[in-house]
C-alpha cells in the first residue's frame, strides 16, 4: 500500500464527492496537458516511436490514478 501511495499520492487525498472531483480533475488535467506536448514533440519522425510509448505509459497512470481515487473514496482503500 505504501508503494500505491509513493506512486499516486493524489489518488489517496480524494476523501468524499468533493476530493474525488478534484482528483479526476487533477489526473484528467496531467494527461491531457502532457499528452498535448507529446502530441507536439511527436511530429519529429524519429522520436514518435518513444512519444507513443510515453503517452500510453501516461494514459495508463492516469487511469490507475483516477481507479485508486475512486476505490478511496468508496472507502474500499485506506
Amino acid at each position: 500500500m505504501d508503494l500505491l501511495k509513493k506512486f499516486w499520492p493524489h489518488a489517496f487525498k480524494a476523501n468524499g464527492v468533493v476530493g474525488l472531483i478534484i482528483t479526476i480533475i487533477i489526473y484528467a488535467l496531467i494527461d491531457l496537458v502532457v499528452g498535448w506536448l507529446i502530441g507536439i514533440v511527436a511530429l519529429i519522425p524519429i522520436i514518435n516511436l518513444v512519444c507513443g510509448l510515453v503517452g500510453g505509459l501516461l494514459g495508463l497512470y492516469c487511469t490507475i490514478g483516477i481507479i485508486l481515487a475512486i476505490l478511496v473514496a468508496l472507502k474500499v482503500l485506506k
